[in-house]
This record gives C-alpha cells, structure tokens and sequence, in this order.
C-alpha cells in the first residue's frame, strides 16, 4: 500500500505546520499549528480536507495526533480542533512540551483577544481541556497506539522539548522531523536519532540553501552589534520567542556582561519568559550536557544581569537591552516597543531567527534603514535606527539538513516548512547527491509514494538444496604487522582469504489460495507443463538527463536526440564492459541478451514511477533480458541509474 501525505500547512511556505500522513491504513496528523503572519482563513490549516466518510467526524478519522513542540505554528491550532472542531482522539507531546504548550497557547490568547480585541478563536477553558487529552511521552519510549501503530520520540534540539517522530505500521515506517537543530548551543544538545528502515522522511527545510557561520563568529558579530549601541546611550531591541531564543541569548548576554564588568540593565519583557525559566530549570535533563554539568554549582537560569522589565521603562532615559514577544514583531509587547524605539537612529533592533512572510520583522529583513514600515492599514512608522539581522535561529542549516538525510537514507524524502525556489534547489541536491526521490508540495496537495511491505514466504527443499553450494572466492593479503629495525629478520608474509559469497537463486511464487512460496528455475519450468521454458526480466526506469532550461526545468526529449543519448550510453558502457560484445544500432544497445532502448509508450507494463519529475518530462531507458543473464542484467542498471546524461 501507499503512504498518502496530505499537506495542511508548512507546504511551500512557513507557517501552520500540518501533515496528514495516511500508513497502512492508520492516519496521523503531525502537528496542528496556525500561521503567524495571517488574521483571516489561511490562518488555520483546512481541515475540510482531512478523508472521511459523510458520517465520520474527525475523531473516527485520525489514529492519533503528534505535536513536536511548543512553538505556535506547530501547535497554534490543536485547541481549536479539538474544542471546537470537535476531535477527541488521543494527542501525544513530550513532557516538556505538554508543559509550556499551554503558556504558550494562553500568552497568544491574552494578546490577540484581551489587548488587540481580535475575535477569540479558543478560550482559556478550551487550553485547558485540549491539554487534557494529551498523553506525554519520553524520548526512545515506544508506544504502542494501537495493535498495528506504534510511535517513538528522538531527541530534536531546537527548542526544550522538541522531539522527531518515527511512526511505524507494518513494514512501512515515516520519521516527521518537525523542527530540529543539527549542532548543540549554549543550552540545547543536537537532534539524534537511530539509524532506522525508513519509507519517508517529512523534514523541515526553513534554511535550504544557508550554510553558517561557525557560532563563535556569530556570537561575536552579535556582541559587538549590542555592546556598540548600548556604548552610545542606545536601546536594544531583541524580538525572540519566549522559550528558546531567549534563554539562549540570555546566557550569552550574561556571561559577556559578567567577563565586561557591564552594569546597562537586560529587561525581559513579560512574565511567561521568567515562569518559562522555572520550568527550565525543573526541565534540565533536556538541555545540553554542558547545562547539565554546571547544574551541580550554579544553575544557568539564574541570569545575574537579567531583570524584569515594566512598561514605564519604554521611555526613560539611558542604554538598555529588552528582550520582548512575540518574536517576529508580529504583535504584543514588541511591536509597542518597536513603535517606541524605531524613530531613533541610536537605537538598534536585532533580529536572531527567522521571520515568516507577512510580519513586521520579514519586512524589516528586507528593507535598507532609514524606511517606512507598515504596521496596519492606518499605521505607518519611519524606521531610522539599525536593524541587525543574525543567522541565530534554532533550525538546523542545509548542511544539517543534508547530514541527517545522508544518515537515514530514507527510500523518499519530503520537504516542507520552507521558501519555494530554496526547497527546489535542496530537492535537485537530495537526489543528485544521495540518488533518493524528494518532493516538496505545496499546501492542500497529497502526496503518494509506495511503502515496505515484506512477505513470509516457504522455500522448497530444491531450492534450498540449491543454496548449500559454496561459491568460494580465494584472496591474498599481507599479514601485515609493526616491525623495529631489530626485526629485519621477519617480513610481512602474504595471507589467504577464503570468501564464501553464494547467492540464492529462487522464484517467488504466489497464489489465491496458497502461500508464498520460493522455488527453483527449474520447478518453475516443471510447473508451467512446459517441455522448454523461458523466463525474461523487464524493467523501464527514469535516466537522469542534466540538459535543463535557464529555469532549472528539464528540457523535453527531440525525437532527434534519441540516437545521441543510446550513443553515450554506448559509449559508457562499452568502458565498463570491455570484454563483452556489445552492438549498436539507433534504435538499442545489445549486450548478450540485455536489450535496451528509449520507450515512448505513453503507459509501459514495465515502467516504474518517475519519481523526481513529471511523467511529461522524463525520459525512460526499456530493458529486457533472461533470466541466465540476470545478474549482467542488474549490473548494467545499475551503472545506467548512476549515469548523468546530455540532452543535445
């Protein structure tokens, strides 16, 4: 069966990640978050589209939900699905998640609805019971959902608590990385995860295509940055979530104040980042090990030049650093400070991680100081201080993202949680560098890929009979060894291998109302009532052509340029295969019974998936051969997938 992956969000874009995956006939929603740059429809995922029958409700629908961590485009949305939408199926979130997803959830609430007067979406009681739902779970802890779906959490850096999940049903098995973080920081470890069988992995990609700066250079670039301001009486503006950025930053921020001697005041902004540090440190065994060393003599939490910040501040006189939410300047407190702060040229806000499309700080990313920045319809504020933007995001870089694909070697990728044209190029770099299929779809859109599916099969005893034939193979090697100059006397003598590298030979057979069941050739022929038998493989795959267009689009086939490619397939494989005979003509190449030509038929009996690109666009190798050269066969495809050939 196929896995079916409907993406709800996070498709082509940042934002109310959301992915119902479909294995084996068990469906699970991995996240349930709300974009932040959006008021209107698109700020929710559509859950209209989730499969069901016109008398199912959402609850019959999906198996289970998975939320990865606390950050609201991962989990914005749960309280007004399950509350409002109506699901009451079964949740599950690390520990730490469950904790801090409901401040979170309370602080948006708080912000939206009793200071911006936006319509409520989800009440303080519907937090409440939606968290009640929610089953917690440890890192490596198998869970067992049903008889057939069984889930694990790996740890996943980025923020505290956030966790990748492996979901398995069958023999087909998907890892939903969520968001994740390849190098440790000050106060979170690297993402790790076990090497596994996998169909799919669902990966984030929010930097596809940046590769950083060591984190030494980066802190320094941001000292320096803050140190010069406050130096000049300025204000320093620090945008940043209240859980992760924030601590971090924070512990950066106090150790330099300490080794400087500095007395200009560091505010927090609000309450939740202070109650946040409280669960950090009743929390610490999910920090980093560094952390977790210094615990036993101090805990790092306690920040010696932090404080809290009250409003009556805004405007007083003198240098200061402030950290304020929401992050991206989308709302609360840090859009009434920047409204404050930006007409000042002393002043400088400095912009650590990443900022969605639609908020105030993209805007600022992309703007040259001084401008104008729209804060609403009615509002427009002229920005003269200096906007400092660092690569300080907890989301892993291409590198990462490349190191973690390479290590799991998945059959399939999927991409999501980033920009268009850089999800395109990661995709080109997943399959030329690893040879594995990737795609990167866009929101409402379904994805069908096949899955594992592995059969129990009996043997018969001439088979069987058939694999108890060694197939010795006889090597010379040094026997290697140090030797001083006193042992000139005594040389490395050459020592013989023996290797025994039979391979079994069977037919699968398979039947209504049998088993499966492997025999040999030659039953095979006995079976058929046939005096002569002969049995022949096919097999018509995609070839990788790197003519593209200056758009990066693969150029369609000319009929003309068929002979030029079986050309340089001729003459590829004619440097592989020196000893063997092999012909060409402008229709096929030859080599003993091996036969392969360019297919044209629109639906090939033979054909395998495209894959990477549209069926319109790719071009496909046809093979046929029997099966006495089965393995020249597979050989020769082998060296033919790996092949990078011209169009024109």
């Amino acid at each position: 069966m196929a896995i079916e992956c409907l993406i709800l969000g996070a498709g082509q874009e940042v934002g109310k990640s959301c992915v119902v995956v479909t294995i084996n006939g068990k469906r699970i929603m991995f996240d349930c978050g709300m974009h932040m740059g959006y008021l209107d429809h698109r700020r929710y995922p559509d859950f209209s589209l989730i499969p069901r029958d016109a008398s199912e409700d959402f609850t019959s629908s999906l198996t289970c939900i998975i939320v990865t961590h606390f950050h609201l485009d991962h989990i914005g949305a749960l309280p007004y699905f399950t509350e409002v939408c109506g699901y009451k199926g079964p949740i599950y979130m690390t520990y730490p998640t469950k904790a801090l997803a409901p401040l979170m959830l309370e602080d948006y609430r708080k912000v939206m609805v009793d200071r911006r007067g936006e319509e409520e979406q989800f009440s303080s009681e519907h937090i409440a019971e939606c968290m009640q739902k929610v089953t917690a779970v440890d890192l490596k802890q198998t869970v067992q959902v049903d008889k057939e779906l069984q889930i694990r959490a790996y740890y996943a850096g980025h923020v505290l608590g956030a966790a990748m999940f492996y979901a398995k049903v069958g023999d087909a098995a998907v890892v939903y990385t969520g968001d994740y973080n390849m190098t440790p920081d000050r106060h979170l470890g690297a993402a790790q995860i076990d090497r596994l069988q996998l169909d799919l992995v669902i990966t984030e990609s929010t930097y596809a295509t940046t590769f950083r700066d060591s984190k030494y250079v980066r802190e320094r670039e941001f000292l320096k940055a803050v140190h010069n301001c406050v130096a000049g009486g300025g204000k320093v503006l620090i945008p940043s979530f209240a859980l992760g950025r924030a601590q971090e930053l924070c512990m950066l921020l106090d150790d330099y104040w300490e080794r400087m001697n500095l007395k200009i005041p560091i505010y927090f902004s609000a309450g939740l980042t202070i109650q946040a540090n409280i669960y950090y440190k009743t929390l610490i065994n999910w920090t980093s090990q560094k952390v977790k060393d210094s615990y036993a003599t101090r805990n790092p939490f306690d920040f010696k030049n932090v404080c809290k910040f009250e409003r009556a501040f805004i405007n007083a006189p003198g240098p200061c650093v402030l950290f304020a939410t929401p992050g991206m300047i989308s709302g609360g407190f840090s859009l009434e400070v920047f409204r404050q702060w930006a007409p000042h040229e002393g002043n400088l806000v400095t912009l650590p991680g990443y900022c969605v499309a639609g908020t105030v700080g993209h805007r600022l990313m992309s703007a040259k100081t001084p401008t104008q920045v729209n804060i609403d319809q009615n509002t427009q504020i002229d920005v003269r201080c200096q906007i400092h933007q660092l690569s300080f995001s907890p989301h892993t870089d291409a590198k990462g993202i490349m190191d973690l694909i390479k290590f799991l070697s998945p059959k399939h990728v999927i991409l999501v949680h980033g920009e268009k044209p850089k999800m395109e190029s990661l995709k080109g770099k997943i399959e030329s560098d690893f040879g594995i299929q990737c795609y990167f779809p866009a929101n409402n859109e379904t994805v069908s890929i096949p899955s594992t599916h592995y059969v129990k099969a009996d043997a018969s005893s001439t088979f069987l009979r058939s694999t108890l034939s060694p197939n010795f193979k006889f090597l010379r090697a040094s026997s290697g060894g140090n030797f001083s100059s006193d042992d000139m006397d005594m040389i490395a003598k050459p020592v013989l291998q023996v290797c025994d590298d039979r391979i079994a030979e069977g037919i699968l057979t398979t039947g209504r109302y049998q088993n499966p069941k492997i025999i040999h050739l030659k039953e095979l022929v006995l079976m058929s009532g046939e005096e002569s038998h002969k049995l022949q493989f096919a097999l018509c795959f995609p070839a990788r052509i790197t003519k593209m267009d200056e758009n990066g689009k693969l150029i369609p086939l000319a009929q003309e340029f068929v002979p030029s490619l079986l050309h340089q397939l001729f003459s590829k494989l004619s440097n592989e295969f020196s000893e063997a005979t092999i012909q060409e003509s402008d229709q096929n190449i030859q080599i003993e019974s091996f036969v392969v030509s360019i297919c044209s038929k629109e639906k090939c009996p033979h054909r395998v998936s495209a894959g990477p690109h549209d069926i319109s666009e790719a071009v496909y190798f046809c093979c046929m051969w029997s099966a006495a050269d089965e393995k020249l066969g597979w050989k020769v495809i082998s060296i033919m997938k790996k092949l990078e050939l011209s169009n024109g």
